[in-house]
């Protein structure tokens, strides 16, 4: 198997109401201020796939590896590994003058503890956990992993920088059951989240960590290499509006609007004093997630049903207008123009768009007027898009339809409730992944079929499970290809959620930012110029 597989390409995606917080001007060299695409309501990075959470976790917390731009695996919080026995036996040693937010050392059984609660959650994390024979720290300074077979993607797996990311806590929070949240910030990252600052729904507050001490070698790339923290205090603001936001960034209140309204965008790349550029390289892809515990989605037939509904076209209208240049479609499970997309399935996507035989399909699949409840996050204007685009199409298919408008923050949290409609569950959920975390079996966590394990949407399909299993133990590419066409196929035709296409989404900063990584909204490295 190539080891870089499940990464590779991903460069080359890209052709061609709350009131306004008080503002002060970012005039202060050492404080950067940051407008995020959502308010942060969840803390804790294994516990969500929340966007915002995975960026606040990566700059709290840091990971054994790091990716380059080239998405290949580098050593980050360990100096390097040897690997022995064929494969079987990996040794992983931490580097020198590693601490804690807290004051205390970083120890190797802080990072056992940590990766064994990540790899209940995460998917690439289940796949390495099923060859682990041991896991053990047999000194302050050494991960052992004892495999059952080889998992030459070991580094990969540790390195990753999406949902869920494999972050390094003490033992004592890592000790927290995955299913449960820690609430406690004591990272060993480059900033400390200061949660005395906290104001939710308007601020949050990093200060950099003094005692974090960088990679001494390599160049800043993505989430590998040295990480530098230049400001002494990073401000996340969060203001819902997006002409405030525009005319902050405009006046230098605030540094980085990190998600700017498509709109909006032709006029501040006009402004001379701020920039705007793409940050998240591999696009963003909308999905429509479905609860396949309640009814009418434990019925796969109504769930395929509605992907003959959904107009790909309709969805990116309705989030980025009509530029061509930003969207890319059809899309199907696996990002397009990465290695594993295929067009396996697709029929159900592309074919002719008619909501009378979509309708004759959803009667023929046995829907019976159930409840259907769509939690729409209005706050983030994308997400806020393809809701009102689904809900429309679920009214003219003449589902009974509860179409629940709330903010990002609230749908993160009902999310996590699996108990029945009348007792606060839901239905339906608008989300967008990044286009990263679809490349592969390894990182897609909606392409599952695991339950209640999994993310919310908790679809049961050992098929689909078999067929990943089998990716992982591929001998090559065109392997991997094959079965992952299987894969897509097969999370098509039992609806495992409704792809809604997907877009690149631009981020806008001030000038005088220097040394911006693209990747991720990540804020080592940044500075002020002058």
């Amino acid at each position: 198997m190539k080891r870089r597989t499940l990464i590779q390409g991903a460069g080359a995606l890209i052709a061609g109401t709350i009131s306004r917080p008080a503002l002060v001007r970012a005039a202060s060299a050492s404080t950067l201020r940051f407008v995020p695409y959502a308010d942060l309501a969840i803390l804790d990075p294994i516990i969500t796939t929340n966007y915002v959470t995975r960026t606040h976790g990566l700059m709290v917390f840091d990971t054994l590896y790091g990716l380059d731009t080239s998405y290949r695996a580098q050593p980050q919080m360990v100096s390097g590994h040897t690997v022995e026995d064929g494969g079987l036996t990996w040794r992983l040693t931490l580097r020198d003058h590693l601490f804690f937010h807290d004051g205390t050392p970083v120890l190797a059984k802080d990072a056992v503890a940590s990766l064994k609660r990540w790899g209940q959650r995460d998917s690439f994390g289940s796949a390495l956990f099923a060859v682990v024979n041991e896991l053990s720290a047999p000194t302050d300074k050494v991960l052992l992993f004892r495999l059952k077979r080889p998992f030459p993607l070991l580094p990969e797996a540790l390195a990753k920088p999406v949902s869920y990311v494999p972050v390094i806590m003490p033992e004592r929070l890592a000790a927290v059951p995955a299913t449960q949240a820690v609430t406690e910030m004591i990272g060993s990252g480059p900033f400390r989240f200061s949660a005395e600052e906290r104001v939710p729904g308007s601020l949050t507050v990093y200060r950099r960590f003094e005692r974090y001490q960088p990679r001494e070698d390599g160049t800043a790339s993505f989430t590998a290499g040295p990480k530098v923290a230049r400001f002494d205090r990073v401000e996340w603001r969060t203001i819902p509006d997006g002409a405030t936001a525009a005319g902050a960034l405009r006046s230098g209140e605030i540094d980085w609007w990190e998600q700017p309204l498509v709109d909006l965008v032709p006029e501040l790349s006009r402004q001379q004093d701020i920039r705007v550029e793409l940050i998240e390289t591999a696009g963003l892809i909308g999905q429509i997630r479905l609860n396949h515990t309640q009814p009418p989605f434990d019925n796969p037939a109504v769930s395929h049903a509605l992907l003959t509904a959904i107009d790909q076209g309709e969805m990116m209208d309705a989030v980025a207008g009509t530029d061509p240049t930003i969207k890319r479609g059809p899309c199907g499970v696996f990002t397009p123009g990465g290695p594993m997309a295929s067009k396996a399935g697709m029929e159900a996507l592309t074919g002719p768009r008619d909501l009378t035989v979509a309708k004759r399909a959803l009667d023929a699949a046995g829907y019976k007027g159930e409840r259907v409840v769509l939690l729409a996050g209005t706050d983030v204007p994308r997400i806020s898009a393809i809701c009102e685009v689904m809900g429309d199409v679920c009214r003219k298919l003449g589902m009974n339809l509860d179409y629940v408008a709330t903010d990002w923050g609230t749908v993160n949290q009902r999310i996590l409730n699996a108990k029945p409609i009348d007792q606060g569950g839901w239905s339906m959920f608008g989300v967008f992944s990044g286009g990263l975390d679809q490349l592969s079996p390894a990182y897609h966590l909606a392409a599952r079929g695991n339950g209640r394990a999994g993310i919310p949407s908790w679809l049961s399909d050992p098929t689909i499970e078999t067929l990943r299993t089998a990716w992982f133990e591929a001998p090559d590419e065109q392997a991997q290809q094959a079965l992952a066409a299987q894969i897509q196929a097969r999370a098509l035709e039992v609806g495992a959620y409704l792809p809604c296409g997907q877009y690149f989404q631009p981020s806008a900063y001030r000038r005088d930012l220097t040394g911006v990584l693209t990747g991720l909204p990540l804020f080592w490295n940044v500075g002020r110029a002058g």
